[in-house]
């Protein structure tokens, strides 16, 4: 976002009153465009579920079960606080991996939120570990994935949808593109609000953050972690998993640590209005043009977000991002770049009308 001497944000109001604001205080402005329409918006992925029931407990406790009542509880605090929920299932109901990451994909989600719980064959081991996507593979990590991974053998034709994945291989982990690497650092940052928050909070062992090859991070275009909430196969620690209390006392303090992530980053609220000057010069980065019309969902640009597009004849021009300071967009262009858009280049709008910018 911009830096200029007009520029009024962050106003702790509906975008009714900030219109009357606008009509009564600057009417020798007019707003450019209204940035972040949409809420901020978080995927919550419910783990298992159908005919899937997670991890195995002697007591007949269900990881399935305990998933989804923290995932709605978790959804039930975020929406009071004007997010836009999405869950990958509400309900007792059997998901492949590709469904779930398709979801939080095609909802161009800001989040993704996955909540599961551990096992493990020595019933004294306890506590709570969130995970990112990476390739820093120890074997307990891998073990970790590779269980939740083997999902996939619940699915119907799971060779042809997963193209020889192997859940049970280390190179098909190795072997992974690693799409989430333009996330990795926001995903740590909530993984270790999380994972602090229910140590000092709760005062639950922290097993830490970490990294590992799970398959639904590796496929969304978002920050995302994974949360494994305990340990079903320990005696005291599953039955506390089991519990109304601990149910909403963990998604309490999943929803605490997405509100200091946000604020961390400097996520406010809805519809922050820039204004600027009459006539001056809006910058954007435009990193292709075609015949075929795309939606703009940062699945379809590489991972890239703020995306719009404009038609001129029978070609469409797509642009990436928009800034009033031209160093900050030639900072975009190097980044559009990266990303794989060799011939992005800087184009200028006045007026609505496009102008000759020397790249």
């Amino acid at each position: 976002m911009s830096k200029i001497s007009s520029y009024l944000s962050y106003f702790n109001l509906t975008l009714t009153a900030k219109f009357i604001l606008l009509l009564f205080t600057f009417n020798s402005l007019s707003i450019n465009k209204v940035i972040s329409q949409e809420k901020f918006k978080i995927v919550i992925d419910a783990g298992h579920g159908g005919k899937d029931p997670g991890r195995p407990n002697k007591n007949g406790i269900l990881e399935k079960n305990i998933a989804l009542n923290m995932a709605l509880n978790l959804g039930r605090e975020l929406k009071k606080d004007d997010n836009q929920i999405i869950y990958t299932r509400d309900k007792d109901v059997f998901l492949t991996l590709r469904q779930r990451a398709k979801i939080a994909n095609e909802a161009d989600a800001d989040l993704f939120i996955s909540i599961h719980c551990n096992a493990f064959h020595d019933s004294r081991v306890y506590g709570t570990e969130t995970y990112v996507y990476g390739l820093h593979v120890s074997k307990a990590n891998f073990d970790v994935a590779l269980k939740e991974n083997e999902v996939i053998f619940l699915e119907e034709d799971f060779e042809k949808n997963y193209q020889g994945f192997d859940p049970k291989a280390p190179e098909s982990l190795i072997g992974l593109t690693l799409m989430q690497e333009e996330y990795l650092d926001q995903s740590i940052l909530l993984a270790s609000f999380i994972q602090d928050n229910f140590s000092k909070k709760l005062k639950l062992k922290n097993r830490g953050v970490k990294q590992s090859g799970f398959w639904v991070l590796h496929n969304t275009y978002m920050p995302s972690v994974l949360i494994e909430t305990g340990f079903i196969t320990n005696p005291k620690e599953g039955a506390y998993l089991n519990s109304s209390n601990a149910q909403k006392d963990i998604a309490h303090n999943i929803f605490n640590a997405v509100n200091k992530y946000k604020t961390t980053l400097g996520i406010t609220g809805n519809y922050d209005v820039v204004y600027r000057p009459k006539n001056e010069i809006t910058y954007k980065v435009q990193i292709a043009a075609s015949r075929r019309r795309l939606e703009l969902k940062s699945y379809n640009f590489k991972g890239l977000k703020d995306l719009s597009v404009k038609k001129e004849g029978r070609l469409y021009r797509y642009f990436y991002t928009s800034s009033y300071d031209y160093n900050e967009i030639l900072k975009k262009k190097g980044y559009a770049i990266s990303k794989g858009y060799k011939k992005s280049f800087i184009v200028g709008f006045k007026n609505g009308k496009i102008v000759a910018i020397n790249n």
